[in-house]
């Protein structure tokens, strides 16, 4: 069990994460582009013509913008560039999100790919996919705008190496406005207590954003296979627990599992959601296809 730790060893932590998916970023981009090829895309397209008219937000401008999108009176009052965002250009748009907390590096066997691990392939193949479907796309929490093409797909990479762009949390995303019609991806083990993941679907729903919940799992947390005498070490400073005969408390275990994910299914029915669960010794594109479908079946 990692013991309770200090601001600046969860930063150094957080730079060795980095680091390492930095080093693996290119096969797992391979991979990610693999298994986006093997999904339909069918018909998601949402991109209009035009630039809409409800004024949404003043930003900075940032490399890329087109000299036409700066507000000269917003800027002349301030030093920074600002650009005028309207409501459609962000509307039509998904943000991305995953769980960087420490749970998410567990795995049962070696042969399997930690919790993390399958979250950022998931994220980049459904990336690639909605940049095929000329979607904008985002990284929530992130604070760069939504993008398309190419430089989209390599600016999320870049993102999920930097600790400062996505920091380190308790296993939910920061509550941040989004504009009306857009939708949300969250992939994560959803393992938090309840009313916390209630408040945060609650805080991303309003304006009639979408959300899907996607609950990555490794096989041992829904099967609990062990047997006998086995010490379980917490991995975000919970106590350790040693259980005499994991058998006597597999079905109260299940059970309690059951119910947390019933309730994640009702806590996104009743907000309009979608949520699914997926195990890591199952093939990434059937998480990929069933995320696909459910943002397909969304029009504007």
């Amino acid at each position: 069990m990692a013991a309770r730790t200090s601001h600046g060893t969860e930063t150094l932590r957080a730079q060795q994460r980095a680091e390492t998916l930095a080093a693996r970023l290119p096969p797992l981009l391979v991979a990610a582009e693999r298994v986006a090829s093997t999904v339909a895309q069918g018909v998601h397209g949402r991109r209009r013509v035009g630039l809409g008219e409800t004024f949404w937000q003043f930003r900075r401008y940032q490399p890329g913008d087109a000299p036409s999108m700066i507000d000269w009176r917003q800027s002349g009052k301030t030093q920074p560039v600002y650009v005028r965002e309207n409501e459609w250009e962000a509307a039509q748009s998904v943000w991305l999100w995953r769980d960087r907390s420490s749970s998410m590096d567990y795995r049962s066997v070696p042969e399997l790919p930690t919790k993390r691990d399958r979250a950022d392939l998931l994220l980049l193949a459904l990336t690639v996919l909605l940049i095929r479907g000329g979607e904008r796309v985002a990284l929530l929490n992130s604070g760069v705008r939504p993008d398309h093409g190419k430089n989209a797909l390599n600016r999320i990479a870049g993102l999920m190496t930097d600790p400062r762009a996505t920091p380190v949390g308790d296993g939910l995303p920061r509550v941040e406005p989004l504009p009306r019609h857009a939708q949300v991806v969250l992939f994560g083990d959803l393992l938090s207590p309840l009313p916390e993941i209630h408040a945060t679907i609650a805080g991303l729903t309003g304006r009639g954003v979408r959300g899907h919940l996607l609950q990555v799992l490794d096989p041992a947390e829904e099967t609990l296979p062990f047997d006998g005498r086995v010490e379980f070490e917490g991995m975000e400073g919970e106590d350790e627990l040693l259980v005499p005969r994991v058998e006597a408390v597999r079905t109260a275990y299940l059970e309690r599992l059951r119910a947390h994910q019933d309730g994640l299914a009702a806590l996104a029915r009743a907000a309009g959601w979608t949520f699914a669960v997926h195990r890591t010794d199952r093939p990434p594109q059937t998480a990929l296809l069933s995320l696909w479908g459910a943002l397909a079946q969304e029009t504007v």
